[in-house]
């Protein structure tokens, strides 16, 4: 099948998607009100609410979301074929990526900007809160150990990269200073900060970290697992307009562009799928049912993006009527993302033997081979397509990395401030989370946490939906749109994480495994199976919460009548 084809259709199911599904609900269930204030404009404190443009907020919520997962999902999920990858990316996206991402922020901002925490401690029990702040805790160090590697390992692969990030960095903060502070028009703003972003990546190219720092700081893991979490500790102590939020909004413009000229390339080349639409159910990696549903997360559904839009954009939004926009439209748009990184991994090889060579590399490279061929059609130079590409990959990654480090500091706070009041200072919940993370990258035990994260990630998925169900149904609205979701997302991660953790086990029982492998197999093994306990109590906790909320409606119509 051609390339163009699958890109037409993604255009086609986010037409439908936002102007006919999610206008529906907008306008017939939720009902948002123009007039009726936000907790943004309630609570305005410049640190985590702020009222923000709908136009930043795009930007910024495109890039807290997409991060590098919407790019090596589908590359590595191409292994069951690309047709089955292609349906869930759009199936998902229409039917539950949006649904989650615009029912979490509506939510969040119809209760005061409340955490997941919080809302789960009014909307299901007490015993819920607990148990959801602390495996949101243990989900949010996943990503943080796991996404610090994607950064660290392409800062030392990528000589180019650090300049790139440094430049970027400086772009973002500038951009906060203009908009927020010298009140500068919007579209100068973008202009000025982009160009300076997009000089970096050039500058980059001439001036590789190996040549400013020497080869010894270039390839030193520590030196960029602490510039790292520097960088991360700064987004989540600063006000979210100086640090995070310009920044984020900047990055999505490198991504926006990287977007939009590769897939105007794959337009020019028009290039065939060489790789089979479909290879079997069951592959080295497991069956396509439940595995790949947890492989592809971002592009389609994943939790993460929950977390983003209830702790984060909830707290920016203006107006009701920006959730639509922002919660909704972004999805979409990051389900192209993950259609233009199906096609790269489904077109650039000859045959699935080179795809198999290519793979064992990391998808890292294989997606900025990709970028570099189609804005090459563009008359973009190969090196500096690849190095392009390669930008891409870390930008995706080290945005992400802020806002996990900023969320673990709130998680941390709701967490352990009962037992002291230590754990409220910023500072003090920040530096805990860094310190975990740098632990984990240095030591290389993200690699065990990695195994869990697909499982993990849509755990998070099917637990934000049972929130959303719950608050539709405490308000008497209808509540299938989010509870079917729900329903079929937590049975495809039970599913998902017991598969993974008997494999894991398996192989320590066997003798498979030897050392360091031993206890990280053993260990992640035992935390998949923990992960099951909590989530089939929280399951439990959430269908008592739904029978609670169904008898109150049963009564009140019985009163009625």
């Amino acid at each position: 099948m051609n390339a163009v084809f699958v890109l037409i259709l993604g255009f086609i199911v986010a037409f439908i998607g936002y102007r006919f599904y999610a206008k529906y609900i907008d306008e017939k269930i939720i009902k948002s009100d123009p007039k009726r204030a936000t907790p943004a404009k309630m609570y305005m404190d410049g640190v985590e609410f702020m009222p923000t443009s709908k136009n930043i907020l795009f930007g910024y919520q495109f890039k807290s979301i997409a991060g590098a997962a919407p790019i090596i999902g589908p590359i590595i999920a191409i292994q069951w074929g690309w047709l089955p990858a292609l349906i869930w990316i759009l199936g998902g996206a229409l039917f539950i990526g949006w649904v989650q991402d615009y029912s979490s922020a509506v939510v969040a901002m119809r209760n005061d900007g409340a955490s997941f925490g919080g809302l789960s401690y009014k909307l299901i029990s007490p015993r819920a809160r607990v148990i959801l702040l602390s495996f949101i805790y243990f989900y949010l160090l996943l990503i943080a150990g796991a996404f610090g590697n994607v950064v660290v390992s392409t800062a030392i692969a990528l000589k180019a990269a650090p300049m790139a990030w440094l430049f970027l960095t400086m772009a973002g903060v500038l951009a906060g200073q203009m908009i927020y502070r010298w009140k500068k028009d919007i579209i100068l703003t973008t202009v000025v900060t982009v160009v300076i972003s997009l000089i970096g990546i050039w500058v980059g190219t001439i001036a590789p970290s190996d040549k400013i720092l020497g080869t010894d700081l270039a390839n030193s893991r520590v030196v960029w697992t602490i510039a790292a979490f520097v960088f991360c500790y700064f987004a989540a102590v600063l006000p979210i307009w100086r640090f995070a939020l310009p920044i984020n909004y900047v990055a999505s413009y490198i991504v926006f562009l990287g977007l939009f000229f590769g897939i105007i390339g794959v337009f020019i080349i028009h290039p065939n799928f060489t790789l089979p639409a479909y290879t079997g159910f069951s592959i080295k990696i497991g069956p396509i049912w439940p595995i790949m549903f947890v492989t592809i997360a971002c592009g389609a559904i994943s939790g993460w993006h929950s977390i983003v839009s209830s702790s984060g954009t909830a707290r920016q939004l203006e107006n009701e009527m920006d959730a639509r926009p922002v919660g909704a439209g972004v999805m979409f748009l990051e389900m192209m993302l993950a259609l233009f990184a199906l096609i790269i991994a489904g077109t650039i090889y000859a045959s699935p033997a080179e795809y198999g060579a290519a793979i064992v590399k990391g998808p890292g490279g294989i997606f900025a081979g990709g970028v570099a061929k189609f804005l090459g059609a563009l008359g973009l130079p190969a090196n500096l397509g690849r190095s392009y590409g390669s930008v891409m990959m870390i930008v995706l990654a080290v945005t992400i990395m802020q806002l996990v480090i900023r969320f673990m500091r709130v998680a941390t706070s709701e967490l352990l401030s009962d037992i002291s009041p230590i754990f409220r200072n910023a500072h003090v919940g920040t530096f805990i989370a860094c310190i975990l993370g740098m632990v984990l990258v240095l030591t290389g035990w993200w690699q065990y946490l990695w195994i869990l994260f697909g499982g993990a990630n849509q755990l998070m998925a099917s637990l934000a939906l049972m929130l959303m169900t719950a608050w539709l149904m405490s308000e008497g609205k209808p509540a299938a749109w989010t509870f079917w979701p729900m329903i079929f997302m937590f049975l495809t991660t039970i599913a998902a994480l017991l598969f993974t953790s008997f494999n894991l086990l398996q192989k320590v029982l066997s003798g498979a495994v030897k050392g360091q492998d031993l206890i990280g197999n053993t260990l992640m093994g035992l935390v998949g199976l923990f992960l099951v306990v909590a989530a089939l109590i929280l399951g439990w906790e959430g269908f008592k919460a739904f029978n609670r909320y169904r008898a109150i409606k049963n009564q009140a119509a019985a009163a009625k009548v």
